[in-house]
């Protein structure tokens, strides 16, 4: 059971209370940024739609997993205890659809493509969610949803399907802000028995050669939408905090999802979150359009916490347009952040540690619905301090600044220091310790060169390695080398 509150290192959470931080968050459902106020004081529930596995995931479906990951961990850092949920939709359509066209059974292709999702947000630094529910294995708390939608007139049975009255609910369509009678539902293949073409499928009865589940409406299997709010309500109960996702599930998915859970009498999510895409040229990344960027291969060519950096660090509610410049640049970034806590680190002679709270600006800027890049700018600001107290050999300056950057890094997921990072490091320690050798040979060279005061090939010396991706800086205690942006 959630504790009422705790200690976080930025306050006592207690929701509206005297003297203590609310956090403010922009409800989809209310259209404006509110106060957020949980159900359970200290505690946050948070339901976010997680992975269709019908293809490997690409850098926009991790985008959405991301940006909830430092949601929580801003929660965390406030002193909430959070609890999250991320459902994998294991049986659709279109895995269905794949399963025909590879002669693979379906599960096959629903884990493994499951794991290769895991593998992205683990990559990308995800904390692991609290729970995080198969379809699959949630047909009997389906039944019990549709059973009840029945019986309250909301739901009806056609030919083994069973079907959402969507006029039955007059809510409908609020979150999305349209007009039933303008409405066109997104068409839904081999459906038959409709008393309106505008309701739902909540169950598809059963085809030849398709997974299928016993139910008391004959055989059949989930259609999309049902899968959620069953999940949701074990998991979660009948009331929960937030409830996230990507713009594009606002319609028809969380749609029909809250038409679903509140027609059963179920108060569902207080606040309804979504996340802007990855797009390319304009057009939102997607395997249909030909244009995804797999995290199988970008954590080949980018480091999985440059990509982190890049993906997490503009504003939730904003697109990111995809290009290998912007990358590139976000590369830099972080460079110059990570030199800064390198020359730190060397200065103290060892690791510094986090400081126990962020500063008040960064704090104020995630407190305004998750302001990472205002937050960020704050990081900047910090580094270019610790740089100049580097400059003016102040080191008890230079280690307080690098204590408060490694707070706030390790709020936004980025802390190079931390053992999370710990695998990256290791898988790259070989490499660099080869290169390292190579380079100090080049050095010894250049450095030869300056003694002799033979300036034009110790310059053309640097200029060769700065052409080669590598920034050299001479330091009192000799050159070090790093790597520059692509």
């Amino acid at each position: 059971m959630c504790p009422e509150a705790r200690k976080g290192r930025g306050a006592l959470v207690l929701g509206h209370y005297p003297g203590v931080v609310t956090i403010r968050l922009y409800d989809t459902s209310a259209r404006q940024i509110r106060d957020f106020v949980p159900l359970t004081r200290g505690c946050v529930s948070i339901y976010l739609c997680g992975a269709t596995v019908q293809a490997a995931p690409h850098i926009g479906h991790i985008r959405s997993g991301l940006n909830f990951d430092i949601m929580r961990r801003w929660f965390e850092y406030r002193g909430y205890d959070v609890t999250f949920i991320r459902n994998v939709t294991d049986i659709d359509d279109k895995i269905i659809k794949k399963s025909a066209e590879q002669g693979r059974p379906w599960w096959s292709i629903g884990y493994a493509n499951e794991r290769a999702f895991n593998d992205g947000y683990t990559a990308l630094g995800c904390l692991p969610p609290t729970y995080e529910p198969r379809a699959t294995g949630h047909i009997t708390e389906m039944v019990e949803m549709m059973r009840g939608l029945i019986e309250r007139g909301h739901a009806y049975e056609a030919d083994g399907s069973v079907y959402f009255d969507v006029r039955s609910f007059p809510e409908y369509l609020a979150l999305s802000n349209q007009d039933i009678d303008d409405l066109r539902q997104p068409a839904e293949e081999g459906i038959t028995g409709k008393r309106d073409p505008r309701d739902f499928a909540m169950w598809k009865a059963s085809k030849p050669g398709e997974p299928d589940w016993e139910t008391p409406w004959g055989r059949g299997r989930p259609g999309w939408h049902l899968e959620c709010s069953a999940m949701a309500h074990k998991y979660l109960g009948s009331a929960f905090d937030i409830h996230g996702g990507g713009l594009d599930l606002i319609f028809p998915h969380h749609e029909n999802e809250i038409a679903q859970a509140k027609a059963f009498g179920d108060d569902f999510a207080s606040y309804w979150v979504h996340n802007a895409w990855v797009t390319m040229s304009g057009e939102k990344m997607s395997k249909s359009l030909g244009n995804s960027v797999l995290v199988s291969e970008m954590v080949k060519q980018w480091r999985p916490i440059v990509l982190r950096y890049y993906l997490g660090t503009p504003h939730y509610r904003s697109m990111i347009e995809y290009s290998e410049d912007a990358l590139r640049e976000a590369e830099s970034a972080f460079a110059r952040i990570e030199g800064f806590i390198q020359r730190v680190v060397e200065k103290a002679g060892g690791v510094v540690e986090p400081a126990a709270e962020v500063p008040p600006a960064f704090a104020e800027a995630m407190d305004d619905d998750l302001g990472v890049p205002g937050a960020l700018a704050i990081v900047h600001t910090t580094v270019r301090q610790g740089n100049s107290a580097l400059a003016a050999d102040d080191k008890e300056a230079a280690i307080g600044r690098l204590a408060e950057v490694r707070a706030m890094l390790g709020v936004l997921g980025l802390d190079p220091l931390d053992p999370q990072w710990a695998q990256e490091g290791e898988r790259g320690e070989d490499l660099h310790g080869a290169v390292d050798t190579l380079v100090r040979l080049v050095l010894e060279q250049r450095e030869a060169a300056r003694a002799r005061k033979d300036w034009a090939t110790a310059d053309a010396i640097r200029d060769q390695l700065t052409q080669s991706g590598l920034v050299v800086e001479d330091s009192p205690s000799g050159p070090r080398w790093t790597l520059g942006p692509r």
